[in-house]
């Protein structure tokens, strides 16, 4: 692994409401393309040897080796789970959200619910939804930050970020970044999305839902924190572009999204209570997994088209949520804007390991079509989506041009000798 240079000062791009500067962390670049000969023969050939294509992302001034980010939720629970994201290969991770006083978060069990593909729920059918009723991290703050420290002293070239959610109090949010970032923790990623839990705390989708309330609690983060700022977006809104926008004019660097969609997973038709079921009780959960991927994507697409013609998207970053479990639905988000991928769900369901079958599928895409960076495709599918009424438009003119073609030649002047036959072909009536 490569060693640690200095990290520069980068200026924080100017908003309209903040005229200050974070000190954004840099990374050296890792040594992946280096081609080792040791114990080969070199010989004259003909043969090309083709270059794997380099998935490495910068986003914000943090280098990582690939795109595949570890959501927050329980695959970045506690220092063990971290460790073993980061030994597997994961691009980043991002732990479990913390608040200041874990001892108001109480999970019940069980808190996860299925939805399967088979035919009535079949057991045996795939797994395509997965909902969940579970709160924040309900470790004390404490212990978590040790660990924060803990990692970043053994991984020191990975990038940890902290994802943290707080009351409607400035000084929570205050003492909250700064104690997280005494931790030496490369970003902070703030829930304003969870979709249940403590909403009458105001908390988490409470915030994210209310732009007038998201840009106070915005201006809060960002005027304190001096590491960059990801705003993790709800699905569970009209326009989710409104809230984006709230929260890069208001000094966020990035944004994230989708977090989960608010749920009511099934009834048991038999004891006819809600699932998950809880001493006979249920409450609605955030839903997950395959079944919200294109859900994401329309999300995810829309925020991009937005950052790319109100901001300068180079300056800010877009991490894509939901559903992936496969290198080619990574590869979708990317082509929406994305500039990193995070998995939760996923991991949950295959394990941390998941992280080579990924990365391996993204590079075959990539080589499939000669791409040798992320960013030779980032946002390469943007241009194709337009509202219905040009679509209209646009078969309105193929179908136009379509029989402009069919009616054949205007003049014998137009007549050519290598395409004689069709042209030919053109004029039959039948």
């Amino acid at each position: 692994m490569a060693s640690l240079t200095s990290p520069p000062q980068i200026s924080r791009p100017n908003t309209s409401q903040l005229q200050f500067s974070k000190q954004l962390h840099h990374r050296s670049s890792f040594n992946n393309n280096k081609i080792s000969r040791v114990g080969f023969q070199i010989r004259a050939t003909s043969e090309i040897i083709k270059q794997e294509p380099d998935l490495s992302v910068t986003v914000n001034g943090m280098k990582m080796p690939n795109p595949f980010v570890i959501g927050s939720g329980p695959p970045g629970t506690n220092y063990t789970v971290m460790k073993r994201a980061f030994d597997e290969g994961w691009g980043a991770v991002i732990a479990k959200t913390v608040s200041l006083e874990a001892d108001k978060v109480v999970n019940v069990t069980p808190r996860y619910a299925r939805l399967r593909a088979g035919a009535n729920g079949s057991a045996k059918g795939q797994i395509i939804g997965w909902q969940n009723i579970e709160l924040i991290s309900d470790r004390p703050l404490e212990i978590m930050l040790k660990e924060f420290k803990q990692l970043k002293e053994e991984y020191p070239d990975r990038i940890l970020i902290a994802s943290i959610m707080e009351e409607y109090n400035k000084q929570a949010w205050e003492e909250l970044i700064d104690r997280v970032e005494q931790t030496g923790v490369d970003a902070i990623e703030v829930n304003f999305s969870c979709p249940h839990g403590m909403p009458e705390r105001r908390m988490g989708a409470a915030v994210g839902q209310d732009c007038v309330l998201l840009e106070e609690v915005c201006d809060w983060v960002n005027a304190k924190a001096t590491i960059p700022v990801w705003a993790k977006m709800t699905p569970n809104i009209t326009d989710i572009t409104q809230p984006a926008r709230v929260a890069l004019k208001s000094g966020c660097e990035g944004i994230a999204a989708i977090n989960t969609i608010m749920s009511v997973m099934g009834i048991n038709l038999d004891s006819l209570r809600p699932e998950p079921c809880v001493e006979g009780y249920s409450t609605p959960g955030g839903y997950s997994s395959k079944a919200v991927h294109p859900i994401a994507l329309a999300k995810v697409m829309s925020i991009a088209k937005m950052m790319k013609s109100e901001f300068n998207d180079k300056d800010y970053s877009l991490s894509g949520i939901g559903g992936v479990e496969t290198g080619g639905e990574a590869a979708e988000f990317i082509l929406v804007g994305a500039n990193t991928v995070q998995v939760c769900t996923g991991v949950m369901m295959h394990g941390y390991g998941i992280v080579k079958k990924l990365c391996s599928e993204l590079s075959d895409f990539m080589i499939k079509h000669n791409f040798s960076s992320i960013e030779d495709f980032r946002g390469a599918s943007l241009p194709y989506f337009t509202t219905h009424t040009d679509l209209v438009h646009r078969q309105q003119e193929a179908i136009r041009q379509r029989k402009a073609i069919k009616q054949g030649l205007q003049s014998d002047k137009d007549w050519t000798g290598d395409g004689f036959v069709k042209e030919t072909e053109s004029m039959v009536s039948n």
